[in-house]
């Protein structure tokens, strides 16, 4: 071995073998050991081995009388290191330990690819290694089955990287597609914007549609960069079409509820200088114009259409309740007028039946003084007007037609003038009998048989 170099277990380069006697090789220590474990992705704690086992690994080496250790690899052997000055089986031992430490590499990976944590770049960086460590290793042992076993191992590395590398392409293509749908969603809102937008419920769905996002960025695969960056601007594009035509309905909304409040604010200002105002009729018309009017304004926005409602119902109230307690105390008076006129009637049917012309002409006397007490008094509720008129109209019609009646006697056309009143007398009554059997109202029931009784007093006095 003049010029052969050899190598030790630090990969350290020495001198020709003939000198080796005077500058030995080191010996591997447990600290470089333990450092070159360290640095394997497959590494986890430091192995134990066996006398039995460190002796199987010997069995595949030698020591030459100068120290140098030989490994048998195949159908050839090759120096691995050098360690004069040592027993042969005390030389033998670093290079066996360090096979026994390359088949537990092998074994802890076999163990690492059933975790399911591991990752594709994982197998891909640790079959580097342990390939690269298993090439022509600096150890002792069963070089074949040890490359053998990795062979078997890197198969199962590649198949599993494989499987893991399709799995996460599936789970890249759905978490792309996920995000994507979401992308799709806020584009198609986007686009769906117009004037029948409602934007708070729009709001709502993009801001669901951002809170979906954030959650899918959190609970799936991260999408690379440029994927990611797309969708993002895709995105971010559509909900910012969103706020900028929100932006400017908002401005546009805010534009004409200040007209509206500008309408409103007027409307008030007119109902508040009539409120005050007696002329019941000419005001009432005025302030269903105004209501008209705020009808057609628009809206100036909840509170302010509230707040403005009140300062318009306020002044409206005022002129309306003002209207109403006049109209009450008026009706009040009606009713007492009404219960005078009651009386006055009662006054008036009483002169009946008159049966001759002096009594005719005592009745009449009399109903000229109830018609002028009854002139006084005034009105009376609308709803009784034609029912009390009627009863002394008809009272009046009774003592008239015996005032008739006397005159006929000395009128040459006074048979006929009895005869046709005798007859509407009678068209009369046939119609009340129709209206009375017609009739559901007891008290108009009432009425129409007292008004058929005082027609037929008259019938009687004129036949």
């Amino acid at each position: 071995m003049s010029e052969e170099t050899v190598t030790t277990p630090d990969n350290e380069s020495t001198k020709p073998a003939e000198n080796a006697a005077t500058k030995p090789a080191p010996h591997p220590s447990p600290a470089f050991v333990a450092k070159k474990a360290q640095k394997s992705p497959v590494a986890q704690a430091a192995p134990a081995f066996t006398d039995d086992d460190v002796k199987a690994a010997e069995a595949f080496g030698r020591v030459a009388d100068d120290g140098t250790v030989f490994v048998k690899d195949g159908d050839d052997e090759r120096a691995v290191g050098q360690y004069p000055g040592a027993e042969k089986d005390k030389a033998l031992e670093p290079y066996a330990k360090r096979y026994l430490e390359l088949r537990a590499k092998l074994e802890q990976f076999g163990a690492r690819l059933k975790a399911s944590s591991i990752k594709p770049g994982e197998i891909t960086k640790s079959l580097s290694q342990l390939q690269s460590e298993v090439a022509e290793p600096q150890a002792v042992g069963d070089m074949e089955a040890l490359r053998k076993e990795f062979g078997e191992l890197k198969v199962a590395g590649e198949a599993k990287r494989d499987e893991l590398e399709k799995s996460r392409k599936e789970a890249y293509d759905k978490a792309l597609r996920e995000r994507t749908a979401i992308v799709e969603k806020a584009e198609a809102l986007a686009a769906s914007l117009g004037d029948k937008t409602n934007w708070r419920n729009t709001g709502e769905e993009f801001k669901k549609l951002f809170d979906e996002w954030q959650t899918h960025q959190k609970t799936t695969i991260r999408l690379n960069k440029t994927d990611a960056d797309a969708l993002w601007k895709r995105f971010s594009s559509a909900r910012s079409t969103f706020v900028s035509r929100r932006r400017k309905w908002s401005q546009a909304r805010d534009a004409q509820r200040s007209q509206v409040k500008s309408a409103k604010e007027e409307i008030i200002k007119e109902a508040e200088e009539i409120k005050d105002s007696t002329d019941w009729g000419v005001t009432s018309r005025k302030f269903n114009e105004l209501m008209d009017r705020w009808k057609k304004s628009g809206h100036a926005g909840r509170e302010e259409d509230d707040a403005l409602w009140a300062r318009f119902r306020a002044a409206a109230d005022v002129f309306y309740n003002a209207r109403q307690a006049d109209r009450d105390k008026a009706n009040e008076g009606e009713k007492e007028n009404l219960a005078k006129k009651e009386e006055l009637l009662k006054q008036a049917q009483a002169l009946l039946p008159v049966k001759d012309a002096k009594a005719a002409k005592q009745a009449r006397q009399e109903l000229n003084k109830i018609q002028d007490q009854w002139d006084e008094i005034g009105y009376v509720p609308r709803s009784e007007v034609h029912r009390i008129e009627s009863g002394l109209d008809d009272v009046d019609k009774a003592i008239k037609a015996v005032e008739e009646a006397e005159w006929k006697k000395s009128d040459p056309a006074a048979e006929e003038l009895k005869s046709d009143f005798q007859r509407q007398l009678e068209e009369q009554l046939a119609d009340l009998d129709k209206k009375i059997a017609a009739e559901t109202d007891p008290k108009k029931k009432a009425d129409l048989e007292a008004e058929k009784a005082t027609k037929e007093k008259w019938l009687a006095v004129v036949k």
